[in-house]
């Protein structure tokens, strides 16, 4: 059965910005159904063009590109709102594959409808393009860490940056956030190796700041983990573009 926009499970959260009745109308026509997919099903491939757009509604996955040698690079982890398949809806084909952690749940969009956004409805258009720029902030971000922060202040602002797209979501309960990621994955993401990571996690597991065992990320200590993150704990939560 396909939810209507109107009872998108995603609308309750503070985090997303509004939609007034057209623009709901109009998501609506562009939603073309909804895709139910298994954890570690790729859902996108890197170099293909794929007619579809998605939504997730449900689940987590991990944005990655193959290396030449065959190796994965983890790009940015995906939690539910995340929009997908832009690059392929702009430049033809994909520049990294998105792979499904979690069971998923999609709502799916003809990526043919795309441009009619710019036409008809220029503040959804712009979200696209805020989208695009927070992706490009978001990674001139993590250029920023893996070059200046050491091991332990990159997991921090990893755990930070997870702990609250996942708290404005209603994901995080008693101070636990499901994190049904692999150690290499964070590891991959920060440029670390794997017996670093582990290292780095024990220590913050010592420190009682946070901890991360059997896919769940607890955070004991929210503004010491902030300050070794190097970020302000009471900094505004920017809301986002529902699409």
């Amino acid at each position: 059965m396909t939810t209507p926009c109107r009872s998108c499970p995603l609308r309750k959260w503070p985090i997303f910005d509004p939609l007034t009745e057209k623009e709901l109308a109009f998501m609506q026509e562009f939603k073309s159904g909804e895709l139910a997919i298994e954890g570690g099903a790729t859902l996108m491939m890197e170099g293909s063009n794929s007619p579809q757009l998605f939504t997730v509604l449900e689940g987590m996955g991990l944005r990655y590109k193959t290396l030449s040698g065959g190796e994965r690079q983890v790009i940015n982890f995906v939690f539910p709102g995340d929009f997908l398949g832009l690059q392929a809806g702009v430049m033809s084909e994909m520049q990294h594959s998105v792979e499904a952690t979690t069971q998923m749940r999609l709502c799916v969009f003809d990526r043919k409808a795309l441009w009619s956004l710019f036409a008809d409805h220029p503040d959804r258009a712009f979200d696209l393009t805020w989208v695009a720029a927070v992706e490009e902030h978001l990674l001139g971000e993590s250029l920023a860490v893996i070059g200046r922060m050491n091991g332990l202040e990159r997991i921090a602002r990893a755990f930070v940056r997870l702990y609250d797209r996942g708290s404005a979501q209603g994901l995080v309960r008693k101070n636990r956030l499901p994190l049904p990621y692999k150690q290499h994955d964070l590891a991959d993401a920060l440029g670390l190796s794997l017996v670093h990571t582990n290292k780095m996690l024990t220590r913050l597991r010592e420190r009682g700041l946070a901890s991360w065992q059997n896919g769940m990320l607890t955070v004991r200590k929210y503004d010491a983990l902030c300050e070794l993150a190097q970020l302000e704990p009471d900094r505004e939560q920017i809301t986002r573009p529902l699409i």
